[in-house]
C-alpha cells in the first residue's frame, strides 16, 4: 500500500500573509484581472461545450477563486494544505477540505476541470502534483495552470508565498507532458508591467497587493488588460498560464 508523502510545513502561506491577500483580492487590480483571465477561459470552456461540471481548485486559499468557479456553475471541491486557508474558505461558504496538492481526496477521473492557480511553485516534487491533476481529471478533462514566471525575479515576496521555484516555458511544459497532459496553449501574463515589477519586487513585499489610490489601481489594471490588444503573450511577464486537457 503506498505511503502518503510527509508535508513540508514551508509549502504554506503564512497566516498574515493569508489575510493580506483575502484582504485584496476584491478591489486589487492584480487580482481583479486574473479573475478576468480566468472568466475568459471559464466562458471558452462553456462555447466548446467543455463545462461548467465538475471541479477541484487545488491551492484555494481564502476562497476566492472557487467562489468565481461556482458562480460560473461549476461544482467545486476546494482544497488547501493551510488549516487557516480552509478556515477562511469555509467561512465565505466555499466547499474546502485540507489536503496535499500530491494525495488529493478524490476519485481518480471524478473532475472535469482541474485548477492550479499559483500552487505548483510551492511543491518541491511537483510532478507528483502534476500526476494528481492528470489522474483525478476524466478523459478529456482540462487543467488550468498559473505559475510564477522566472527566476530573475525571485525575491524574498517568493519566500514569504511558501514558493520554491519560479518556472520556464520549457520547464512548465514539460512538466505537464510528463503527467500525461496534453497543452493547449501557454502563454504570458503580466509582461507590459514585468519591468515595474522586476524593479519593486527587491525592494518591498507584496509591491502587487499593498493599498493604491483608485486611479493609480485602475491605470494598473488597465495596462494589464492593453495586453489583450497587442502581441506580446509570447515575451517574458511574471506568470505563466497554461490550459492543457487529458486525452480521451
Amino acid at each position: 500500500m503506498a505511503l502518503r508523502p510527509a508535508i513540508p510545513s514551508s509549502w504554506t502561506v503564512d497566516t498574515l500573509e493569508l489575510r493580506r491577500i483575502a484582504e485584496a483580492q476584491d478591489d486589487n487590480w492584480w487580482y481583479r484581472e486574473r479573475r478576468a483571465v480566468l472568466t475568459r477561459e471559464l466562458n471558452l470552456l462553456r462555447t466548446w461545450g467543455r463545462g461548467p461540471g465538475t471541479a477541484v481548485d487545488i491551492g484555494a486559499g481564502p476562497g476566492d477563486t472557487a467562489r468565481l468557479l461556482a458562480r460560473h456553475g461549476w461544482r467545486t471541491t476546494a482544497v488547501d494544505l493551510s488549516y487557516d486557508a480552509v478556515e477562511m474558505a469555509c467561512a465565505r461558504g466555499v466547499d474546502c477540505r485540507q489536503a496535499d496538492a500530491r494525495w488529493l481526496p478524490l476519485p481518480a477521473g471524478s473532475v472535469d476541470l482541474a485548477l492550479a492557480w499559483d500552487v505548483l511553485a510551492h511543491i518541491e516534487d511537483d510532478d507528483l502534483a502534476a500526476a494528481e491533476i492528470a489522474r483525478v481529471l476524466r478523459p478529456g478533462g482540462t487543467a488550468l495552470v498559473a505559475v510564477p514566471c522566472d527566476m530573475a525575479l525571485w525575491s524574498a515576496r517568493d519566500l514569504a508565498l511558501g514558493r520554491v521555484r519560479r518556472y520556464t516555458r520549457e520547464g512548465l511544459a514539460r512538466l505537464l507532458a510528463g503527467a500525461g497532459l496534453v497543452v493547449e496553449r501557454m502563454w504570458s501574463w503580466n509582461v507590459l508591467l514585468r519591468p515595474l515589477a522586476r524593479w519593486h519586487r527587491h525592494r518591498m513585499n507584496g509591491w502587487e497587493i499593498r493599498p493604491r489610490h483608485p486611479l493609480h489601481d485602475r491605470l494598473l489594471g488597465a495596462v494589464l488588460a492593453l495586453e489583450d490588444l497587442l502581441p506580446v503573450r509570447s515575451w517574458r511577464g511574471t506568470t505563466l498560464l497554461a490550459r492543457a486537457r487529458l486525452p480521451k
